[in-house]
């Protein structure tokens, strides 16, 4: 497979290259939220015994009722996980994808001997075998209108749409509509709930193509424990609610933390903001001499992503380092 394995939340490279403990650091390189869900002690069942169909249910339909929808759903051990099985199940003549974007897409289409092209306007997605869109955009923050979306389907064969950090924004998803009959639609839990190490992801869309992922991914595809954890925190519109509020307050003071750098805003979600500077390599060395690592990208000189830290202590921190840089 082509390398496209280029990912934040590689805490050991930065600790290789400037020092100090796993602890020392705040880890703002992925877009995951640090307040995570506050999940109840696991019960010993969870890890003892094989999940059972009616706990996988229970999650399932939970997950339907946050997103609002009564798409066919099915599970999968993370968003990548679902990632890497969608070229099993979509034409692989003409793959387009609106980049830049989550670099993953590529490498397994280009895996599986597709024919893949990246294309920047969302209008060249039209009249393509299978066409690509994550949104909200990872890293732009970019998002379609869940009414351009349908125009594109109307005009493509298969529409992928990565809704990963749709989350904290459930107006710009598609889930609530009725589903089209060629749409294909990824959800990731770790992202919103800060969750990630549960390793768990949805795919929905339509019952044929949803029972062959089923099948691709093969039986107890989730755990015990992220079954158990999972079907609480969807279950839970309250803290759903106020993160979604407090994530709106925190994106703004992060902005307004940055405007201290002078670096200019590109975009983000809810989760994680994209900076323009001068020198992005330069910025992260400088926020990493105070142990809080960023994202940078290969195709990019300039742009820097970080997430939104979560205790009182982490902003303090971030403000002291942005300020020094």
């Amino acid at each position: 497979m082509k390398n496209q394995h280029d990912h934040g939340g590689d805490l050991s490279r930065a600790i290789d290259l400037f020092g100090g403990r796993k602890a020392d650091w705040i880890d703002l390189s992925t877009g995951i939220n640090r307040s995570p869900y506050p999940y109840d002690p696991i019960c010993k069942e969870s890890f003892e015994v094989l999940p059972e169909l009616d706990a996988h249910a229970r999650l399932l339909n939970a997950a339907q009722t946050a997103f609002q929808t009564t798409w066919p759903i099915t599970a999968t051990p993370g968003a990548q996980a679902a990632i890497q099985l969608l070229p099993q199940v979509t034409n692989l003549t003409d793959v387009r994808i609106l980049s830049p974007t989550y670099n993953e897409f590529e490498g397994i289409f280009h895996h599986y001997g597709a024919t893949v092209k990246r294309v920047s306007n969302p209008l060249e997605l039209r009249g393509a075998a299978t066409a690509v869109i994550v949104n909200p955009n990872n890293p732009t923050g970019s998002c379609l209108s869940v009414e351009e979306l349908c125009e594109i389907a109307r005009r493509t064969g298969t529409l992928i749409v990565d809704e990963s950090f749709a989350d904290a924004t459930p107006e710009a998803s598609l889930l609530p509509l009725s589903m089209p009959g060629n749409v294909i639609v990824l959800r990731s839990f770790g992202k919103f709930y800060g969750l990630a190490g549960l390793r768990l992801g949805f795919v929905l869309g339509m019952r044929e193509v949803i029972a062959k992922l089923a099948n691709l991914a093969g039986p107890w595809a989730v755990s015990g424990p992220a079954l158990e954890v999972a079907t609480s925190a969807y279950s839970d519109p309250v803290w759903q609610s106020n993160t979604r509020a407090r994530l709106a307050l925190d994106t703004a003071r992060c902005d307004s933390i940055i405007k201290n750098a002078k670096w200019e805003l590109i975009g983000g979600t809810a989760l994680f903001r994209t900076y323009q500077t001068t020198d992005a390599k330069g910025a992260q060395h400088l926020l990493a001499k105070h142990h809080i690592w960023s994202r940078v990208f290969p195709y990019s000189p300039t742009w820097i992503r970080l997430g939104l830290p979560g205790s009182e202590s982490e902003w303090e921190r971030l403000t002291h380092a942005v300020n020094e840089a």
